[in-house]
């Protein structure tokens, strides 16, 4: 069966179920040899410029062309797909389906097309198991579901002897500010954190940075999507240089964080579980081991938070 895997969660779950895909997406590179497979789709956004002009490049990409990106037909043609992989959570994040539905009536293939929308962890696991149904994969898939769930319960498990449930407030933009969604509160909730900025299947939306400061978190995680932990600390003056940063209660506690937005949080795939028991890590200390450094770090200091 020839997949076609268009976000790279649905990239992961393909490999984790034993599925080899002829095609991804231009951001599928995970595990490694991902990378190296063709891509079927071109981007109109540079990813390597700050937060703040990605978003005017988004912005200026929906009015000038209906969308981020576009669809490379005659890549799609090549690889003469039986199934494409594709999502509706987000037009910005990754190719949505509308264009997907154009691209196939284009080509000569008539494959099926399969919609990832996930805003929870009950929805990862709805993915894997669809995803292993329409590969011939059930029994893989089922068994993947069942690891995943034992870990999460593990967390839940080991976090409900913490004293205190902190405020924690996960970001995952920095200009402007966005407060985190889908299913970052649900994971707050289960590493042992109290989310009160969004509610479990919110969608990400802007905020102002006065409604952070007013909730005055004890554990700050930025992870901007699609930034890893150096693009992350490039562009860590978005947030510290704002006026009220140096009085956030996490600022001064020193439990201020960059998280690897690119490879984990703003993942919905089998890595959403390793999410978890990192942000398990960065809530309670004392009950659960620190993340790797090249996942999480302590947010770089600049001079404003000196002032």
């Amino acid at each position: 069966m020839n997949v076609v895997t268009l976000l790279p969660s649905a990239t992961e779950i393909a490999y984790a179920l034993g599925v080899d895909p002829v095609g991804v997406s231009h951001e599928c590179d995970h595990p490694p040899a991902a990378a190296e497979k063709p891509s079927m789709n071109r981007s109109r956004v540079d990813p390597e410029a700050s937060s703040e002009e990605i978003n005017e490049q988004v912005v200026a990409a929906e009015n000038d062309h209906g969308g981020v990106y576009e669809i490379d037909v005659d890549a799609l043609d090549a690889v003469d797909p039986d199934l494409v992989v594709t999502q509706g959570i987000c037009d910005v994040c990754a190719v949505d389906e509308i264009l997907v539905e154009r691209a196939v009536e284009a080509i000569d293939a008539n494959p099926e097309i399969l919609t990832s929308d996930p805003h929870s962890l009950a929805d990862l696991y709805d993915d894997v198991r669809r995803i292993g149904a329409a590969t011939d994969r059930a029994n893989r898939a089922a068994a993947l579901v069942d690891e995943l769930r034992e870990r999460v319960e593990s967390v839940e498990t080991r976090a409900e002897a913490a004293e205190s449930m902190p405020a924690v407030a996960v970001l995952d933009w920095m200009d402007p500010v966005m407060v985190a969604g889908h299913w970052v509160p649900e994971l707050v909730d289960i590493a042992g954190g109290d989310y009160e900025m969004a509610d479990p299947g919110d969608r990400s939306r802007p905020r102002e940075f006065a409604a952070v400061c007013e909730y005055d978190p004890d554990v700050l995680v930025a992870a901007p999507c699609g930034f890893d932990l150096d693009q992350t600390a490039e562009n860590a003056e978005e947030l510290a240089e704002r006026d009220a940063w140096s009085d956030l209660t996490a600022v001064r506690d020193g439990r201020t964080y960059a998280m690897d937005g690119h490879n984990y949080l703003n993942r919905p795939g089998p890595r959403l579980v390793d999410s978890l028991e990192h942000l398990a890590g960065l809530i309670h200390p004392d009950l659960f081991d620190a993340p790797p450094a090249n996942v999480a770090t302590a947010f770089p200091a600049t001079a404003a938070t000196q002032r």
